[in-house]
Parts: structure tokens; C-alpha cells; sequence
């Protein structure tokens, strides 16, 4: 009888076997996590959008809210703000003022037409991949109630109020 050195072939196909298994365990949960993680982000993002644009409207009456989101930053993702003005606010960060997108969501906040001063304002998250990076659409207008569309659609300023709030 010989002595065996090593692992036989079919030694090696079994161990490959269970861990494809486990890999097709544990995938799916993985990315039902990050999309849950995504969600929560855009969520705590639009609730820090709603907190700046009621800064800008204190900051500047005679504005109003903001009319787009890089006016709510410092003028980019980089950018050290040197003097708050109207159009480079300084009240939120780089990143969420200029890009487009963070964690899987695309942001805007947009005042809406009439002023000077201009008295309203939606804010959007919609998922850049919907079902891979986001299953929901979130938005707020005004009165700061953060509300989710779970069709991810992107709302616009009138449906968003007809959404169901977070928390209900």
C-alpha cells in the first residue's frame, strides 16, 4: 500500500463545492445589506439637505431657499470655503453639494419658480441602479418630512407630498 501525499481530486472538488454553496448563501444577503445601507445614507443625506436649505433661507431672506444643491456647499468637493455667499453657501459638504451622486443615490434640491424670495424647494434621491444600488426614491420638500417613493421613481414637487413619510 502506498502512503498518499496531498488531497485527491475529488478531496479538492468537494471543498470547492461547499464553498460555491456558501458563496450563494451568503451573496445575496451581502447586497440586500448594501442596498440597506444605501437607503438609510440618502435618507440621513436628505434630512442634512432640509436642515441647509432652512439655513440658506435664514441666511439669505431676501433669496429664499437655495436654487440648486452646489449653492448649499463650498463650490466643490475640494474647495475650502473662504466666505459664505449665496451661491457658495458653505452650509453642507463638498461631496453632497457638487457631485451628483453619493453611496448609490443621485441627489438634486431645486427651488421651485416665483420669488425673489422663493418660498419652496424639492429635494430627490433616486437610486443610480434601481434594485442593485437602491430599491427606494426619497424626497422632501418645505415642510422637512422626509418621504420615500418605494417604486424608486424620482418625485417631483407635487407628488412628494402625497408620499409616505419615513417612520409611518
Amino acid at each position: 500500500m502506498r502512503k498518499q501525499k496531498g488531497f485527491s481530486l475529488i478531496e479538492l472538488l468537494i471543498v470547492v463545492a461547499i464553498i460555491l454553496i456558501i458563496a450563494a448563501i451568503a451573496i445575496p444577503n451581502l447586497l440586500r445589506a448594501r442596498i440597506a445601507a444605501n437607503q438609510s445614507s440618502a435618507a440621513a443625506s436628505l434630512r442634512t439637505i432640509d436642515t441647509a436649505e432652512l439655513s440658506y433661507q435664514n441666511a439669505y431672506p431676501d433669496v429664499g431657499y437655495a436654487a440648486t444643491l452646489p449653492a448649499l456647499g463650498p463650490g466643490g468637493i475640494n474647495t475650502v470655503c473662504a466666505a459664505p455667499t449665496s451661491t457658495a453657501a458653505c452650509i453642507i459638504d463638498g461631496q453632497l453639494a457638487s457631485g451628483p451622486s453619493k453611496s448609490g443615490y443621485v441627489f438634486t434640491a431645486v427651488a421651485q419658480a416665483g420669488g425673489p424670495p422663493t418660498s419652496s424647494f424639492v429635494a430627490t434621491a433616486t437610486p443610480q441602479t434601481l434594485h442593485t444600488t437602491g430599491e427606494k426614491s426619497f424626497c422632501s420638500i418645505e415642510d422637512n418630512v422626509v418621504r420615500y417613493d418605494p417604486t424608486g421613481v424620482t418625485a417631483t414637487y407635487g407628488n412628494c407630498s402625497a408620499l409616505t413619510a419615513i417612520g409611518q
